[in-house]
């Protein structure tokens, strides 16, 4: 569901909702009520609304390992707002997966790359853009069937646990990959883990991300606009075959893109 906070949430009065981990809620509020934003005690910009002028959002993500309920509030002229969103636990699949043996348990003489590029990444999710860059709906990066959701508990070759922080689109090596939205180009390089990889940052801290590419077609800087192609699918990276992995970052936060997809689209 949206959430609106209204001119009676000012009035210190409350709202309670809901979210599960690795979802997200999207705060809308008419700009003349925008006040100091806070989540969890921790300050949150507001955005300009993609499309309409007198509203602002806030992005609230939760993320996979999120366990505790999740607090709003929304200072103005004295007057303060509370909104709660009570956690839900989502009941997440398990899969199996077999990779090459130097992928579920890297040598030592890589492991400063994956620490590297770990670290590059991270600097980049931190990075909060305070304007959006996109004005108009997302959209799947390509056309074609999802094999693996985000949030399955993975076992790599029985032994490394994670879980799935994207979703992943069957692909065989070669086919078109497009960007989701308008956005600048952060990433575009080989990596250990992810292989040959695209992130764009959407601004406002929306970051898409696009893995295991047998080719890049963008370049670190580069403005790319909705539709555009960014690479080719492949099998590069820690695989078990030829798929695109689709993943969406919101402050800083992994989420289920489709659940993000879902609830950004809502504001159309």
């Amino acid at each position: 569901m949206r959430v609106f906070l209204t001119l009676l949430l000012l009035a210190l009065h409350s709202w309670a909702g809901t979210i599960f981990n690795g979802g997200i809620e999207i705060i809308s509020i008419k700009s003349v009520y925008a006040g100091d934003l806070k989540v969890n005690n921790k300050p949150v910009s507001w955005l300009n609304h993609p499309r309409e002028n007198d509203v602002k959002i806030a992005l609230i993500p939760a993320s996979y390992y999120a366990r505790n309920d999740i607090n709003i509030t929304n200072s103005l002229n004295g007057q303060n707002s509370l909104t709660i969103l009570k956690m839900e636990q989502k009941n997440y699949k398990k899969e199996s997966i077999k990779v090459a043996p130097a992928k579920a348990n890297p040598p030592k003489s890589v492991m400063k790359r994956i620490e590297n590029e770990r670290n590059e990444a991270m600097e980049i999710y931190k990075t909060f853009s305070p304007n959006l860059l996109v004005n108009s709906k997302f959209i799947a990066p390509m056309s074609s069937f999802i094999t693996s959701q985000y949030g399955n508990a993975r076992i790599f070759n029985d032994t490394i646990k994670s879980y799935h922080g994207g979703t992943d689109y069957r692909a065989p090596i070669g086919q078109k990959v497009i960007a989701a939205n308008d956005g600048i180009v952060r990433i575009a390089k080989d990596r250990y883990y992810a292989g040959k990889s695209v992130i764009i940052d959407h601004g406002g801290g929306i970051y898409t991300q696009y893995y295991h590419l047998d080719r890049i077609d963008a370049k670190v800087g580069q403005r790319v606009a909705k539709g555009d192609q960014i690479g080719l699918s492949g099998a590069t990276g820690r695989v078990s075959g030829p798929h695109l992995h689709f993943g969406v970052i919101v402050r800083n936060v992994q989420v289920d893109p489709l659940v993000f997809i879902e609830k950004f689209n809502s504001l159309f």
